[in-house]
């Protein structure tokens, strides 16, 4: 592989545009319209009625058609309890986020993260880049803020951290034993508002990682977290009613698969790519302290078309992962899980330990 892979970040990003159908009526005019000798403006059409009078000048498409969103229904609960509401007509998470928000009258800044089929803050049903179409939605609202301090007397902190791709990092994992373990009021799903002074919101979860193991070993700093509402109630299931697509919850036959760019569309889950993003993943975790399915998929999906390692890296080079800034050492550990995968011998993925 060649020395320097990792060039300039290139700018390869397209913006989304949403056509919207307008409709326009014609009016009946009880007054003929006045002769005119002069010709319509050349960059209007005049559209003649089946009367003789002039109608309103058509408006030009500038745009074709968008493809129409997925139509789906999925229903929702607040994790500490509350009515089950109706969420459709997103494509994105943070169209999702706000269509919740606005189902139960609450500021999208409230909300802090989903999990699905469960109320509980577990951090392996996370909501990601993917619902499956018969999954119950449990948002959890933002509830109590604290701050701790904490001396990191060892270079890794041992947090892994994730966020709700809507502005929101949050603590995914915390190693037994290591220094956040030992904190007190530290706990998964709590969500890192600040570090000292500087405002995370708005962060992803690698920048947040990054600033954590930036951080100089004997530094005392403090954190600003915000844990999840507590539940208040014992017992809080999705509806078994008798409504149409709320039985058999979370069988993931089909999935709802959401992207921060261009449109979400239902898939059929396939194990092998299953296993390799769970692999990239942990990858991911291992080495970066970050937890993300939708930059997994990714990376799988730009291996898998890829014949050899050399192209697998100049490809993350002329991308906009390149502003990760991967080793070359990483991108073969990489390039050996989507391998394994593409061949077979890759079963299940490995648990790996967190490195800041």
């Amino acid at each position: 592989m060649p020395l320097g892979i990792f060039g300039k970040k290139k700018s390869n990003i397209s913006k989304d545009v949403h056509g919207s159908l307008v409709e326009s009526q014609q009016t009946n005019n009880d007054e003929p319209p006045r002769p005119s000798t002069e010709a319509p403006p050349p960059s209007k059409t005049a559209e003649v009625s089946g009367n003789g009078s002039a109608a309103r000048p058509a408006v030009p498409r500038q745009n074709d058609p968008q493809p129409p969103r997925p139509k789906l229904v999925f229903h929702c609960q607040q994790a500490h309890g509350s009515p089950t509401g109706i969420i459709s007509g997103f494509t994105n998470v943070k169209e999702l986020y706000q269509k919740i928000a606005d189902c139960y009258d609450l500021k999208v800044q409230d909300l802090l993260f989903c999990t699905l089929n469960t109320h509980k803050v577990d951090m392996s049903r996370l909501l990601g880049g993917q619902i499956g179409l018969e999954d119950f939605i449990f948002v959890h609202i933002r509830g109590q803020p604290k701050e701790v301090e904490v001396t990191k007397s060892e270079d890794a902190l041992g947090l892994t951290i994730t966020d709700n791709g809507a502005g929101y990092a949050f603590i995914k994992r915390i190693k037994e034993g290591s220094i956040m373990h030992n904190v007190p009021l530290v706990s998964v799903g709590d969500h890192i508002e600040k570090l000292d002074d500087k405002s995370l919101i708005g962060c992803r979860h690698f920048e947040v990682a990054k600033m954590l193991k930036e951080i100089p070993k004997g530094t005392t700093f403090k954190l600003r977290l915000v844990e999840p509402l507590k539940s208040g109630f014992s017992v809080i299931g999705p509806s078994t009613g008798g409504k149409k697509g709320s039985g058999s919850v979370g069988t993931g036959k089909q999935t709802l698969r959401l992207r921060s760019k261009g449109p979400a569309t239902v898939e059929v889950p396939d194990d092998v790519v299953n296993v390799a993003v769970d692999k990239i993943n942990g990858l991911l975790e291992s080495f970066m302290g970050i937890n993300d399915t939708e930059l997994s998929q990714t990376i799988w999906e730009m291996g898998s078309k890829r014949d050899n390692p050399h192209d697998f890296a100049l490809a993350l080079d002329e991308s906009e992962l390149s502003g990760f800034g991967f080793t070359d050492d990483f991108v073969f550990d990489l390039w050996g899980a989507i391998s394994d995968a593409k061949q077979g011998r890759l079963n299940k993925a490995q648990e790996f330990s967190e490195q800041f």
